[in-house]
């Protein structure tokens, strides 16, 4: 009798943090495959991020944009930002096609953040979507 209630609350607790979650607007976590890219998809958008280099004065990132519902209209020099230790670095540039069209790839560029670096992030924000998309690497795995 007991395992059924405590399965019954955890049931509810799970239920609440879903519709809590929804509700906040959470970013958007990507899953990664054996290569180190990460996906996400949302809105009928999906993207995909792949650090590239990450060591020397630039790091960069490969990024895919992919869909059938809609022109990509994401300038990702304006959208993207890499987050290091708390700290945020515009990008430097974008290389690849402009906006428009149902597939982008191209190479997104960062200043290299200066002292070492755990964790970083890359950040999409997309428009029309709530919360950005998050892209999150450990540098110490990737070597």
């Amino acid at each position: 009798m007991k395992s059924f209630r405590i399965s019954k609350l955890l049931a509810a607790a799970g239920a609440a943090l879903a519709i809590s979650a929804a509700g906040l607007h959470l970013p958007a976590f990507a899953q990664t495959d054996a290569a180190g890219t990460q996906t996400t998809v949302e809105r009928g958008v999906t993207v995909k991020v792949t650090p590239k280099t990450l060591s020397g004065a630039v790091w960069e990132f490969a990024v895919v944009l992919d869909t059938h519902a809609e022109d990509l209209k994401d300038d990702l020099q304006k959208t993207a930002v890499l987050v290091v230790d708390g700290r945020e670095i515009q990008p430097i540039a974008w290389q690849g096609p402009g906006a428009g069209g149902h597939h982008r790839e191209g190479l997104l560029t960062f200043a290299a953040p200066a002292g070492a670096a755990g964790l970083v992030e890359v950040r999409i924000r997309r428009e029309g979507e709530a919360a950005p998309r998050v892209f999150r690497w450990n540098t110490a795995t990737l070597k």
